[in-house]
């Protein structure tokens, strides 16, 4: 049997005055004004209007009941004056515990309940204005940022220009001097033939230049050890000459130019008996000793010198080149926000760990033993519905004892300062960072109050 406790107070005019319907939020009142009959809110029944809070749960959606725990699916709503208002399920109403902070979940209870909405209305408000705060800050400083990234995004590619007019330069230097090095080497080439052909008429191989060869001691004159020195038979180069074979060949003890030219000279240019040693100019060979030969090595290591140089230097301007078109084809934010990061790192150490973020570059964590492991290499930005640079994603760091490669996700939170802030591993491997940057800040709409209804 159901008992309704019915009351009423007629007054002088005689209306009754309708009782208080507790748990229930300024938009939904107008489901609870009193007249003869009350429809559930999900339309399933229609009960009479003294059944609402009546302590017995009529309606399927726990409509009828907003101020009481007789529905199991029913909500109470705490208006909390001051603070957040919020919803509370209607099994917590008078249970003697205090769950809004205005106490009116506790209407009927033993719990002496304090109004604290005020105390914790006024923190809340300090903290939201202190966010603000840092948001505003943080937007100036992001203003500055962009600025500057403006700024230095022009410079890079001002740079990028000028580095590949320095290769286009370097690269006409590097045709000039592989020219003459070609040169050079020909040059040096042909003096060598010459020698080894005796050739009289040639300008590199003259009487006087192979004189001064076989002249060891510059002398003026050729005696017969510096013939057994310097000479020896085609048949027999290893051979040395006796001294007989000497004298026959100089046609004396020793011999002048003049007399040179008529004996050793051209049995050398017929070049069928004897040659000087060692004619392919291997180090310390006779024919390596040719002032003319000795010219023509000292300028092909000279241009041969200078070529290297040029090579080194287009070699590594083409890398400066190809460094700066890769660090300009990322994506730093519609306004080069995220450009100051490149080039930069930032450290945070946890117990025995100092972790190292290198925004567009890397992410490293190195034990205090000195252990360093890579804990990924800039991937990409991992878009979320409201903002595409939340996110940076860094992956393929080296590889986990149970499978796969390490990788981080590092999320970008406003703040005034730039620094890296926590470091957290939620499973093997998988590493999560917050790191809070003045360009992370995104404008937003006031807060129209802390009391407004949620």
């Amino acid at each position: 049997m159901r008992f309704h406790i019915i009351i009423a107070a007629v007054f002088w005019c005689g209306h009754v005055d309708t009782r208080k319907i507790r748990g229930i939020s300024s938009s939904y009142k107008r489901f609870y004004k009193e007249r003869k009959s009350f429809l559930c809110i999900d339309g399933s029944k229609i009960i009479p209007f003294e059944q609402v809070n009546d302590d017995y749960c009529d309606c399927e959606d726990g409509s009828d009941e907003p101020g009481t725990s007789a529905c199991p699916r029913g909500r109470f709503y705490c208006t909390n004056l001051g603070f957040r208002p919020h919803y509370i399920p209607s099994s917590r109403v008078n249970d003697g515990i205090c769950d809004c902070c205005d106490a009116s979940d506790e209407y009927n209870s033993h719990a002496r309940c304090q109004n604290s909405c005020w105390n914790l209305g006024q923190r809340e408000r300090e903290y939201v204005e202190g966010q603000m705060r840092t948001l505003d800050e943080g937007l100036r400083l992001k203003q500055q940022l962009i600025e500057e990234g403006v700024l230095l995004w022009r410079e890079k590619q001002a740079q990028l220009r000028e580095l590949q007019q320095v290769a286009e330069d370097l690269q006409v230097k590097l045709e000039d001097h592989r020219r003459k090095k070609n040169d050079a080497d020909r040059l040096k080439e042909e003096t060598l033939k010459a020698l080894e052909a005796g050739d009289s008429g040639g300008q590199y191989s003259s009487v006087s230049s192979i004189f001064q060869l076989l002249d060891s001691n510059k002398d003026g004159s050729i005696t017969v050890e510096e013939v057994q020195d310097k000479v020896a038979f085609i048949q027999d180069e290893e051979r040395v000459l006796s001294v007989d074979e000497a004298v026959s060949l100089l046609g004396d003890q020793q011999t002048d130019l003049t007399n040179f030219q008529h004996n050793l000279w051209d049995i050398l240019r017929r070049g069928d008996s004897v040659k000087i040693k060692d004619t392919h100019g291997a180090p310390g060979s006779l024919v390596g000793e040719d002032p003319h030969l000795k010219a023509a090595d000292r300028a092909v290591e000279w241009e041969a010198t200078n070529l290297k140089k040029v090579e080194e230097a287009y070699e590594t301007v083409n890398m400066e080149i190809s460094d700066l078109q890769k660090k300009l084809a990322m994506d730093y934010g519609t306004d080069w926000e995220f450009l100051f990061l490149n080039s930069q790192c930032y450290k945070l150490k946890v117990y025995e760990y100092t972790y190292t973020l290198c925004p567009f570059n890397q992410v490293t964590q190195k034990s205090t033993a000195g252990v360093e492991v890579s804990l990924g290499k800039w991937g990409m930005w991992a878009e979320t519905p409201k903002n595409q640079y939340s996110q940076m994603v860094y992956e393929n760091g080296e590889p986990c004892w149970q499978g796969g490669s390490r990788s981080t996700t590092v999320t970008l939170t406003c703040g005034t300062e730039t620094a890296l802030r926590s470091v957290k591993e939620p499973s093997k491997c998988q590493y999560i960072m917050d790191f809070q940057t003045p360009v992370a800040c995104q404008p937003v709409l006031k807060q129209r109050g802390i009391h407004s209804e949620l």
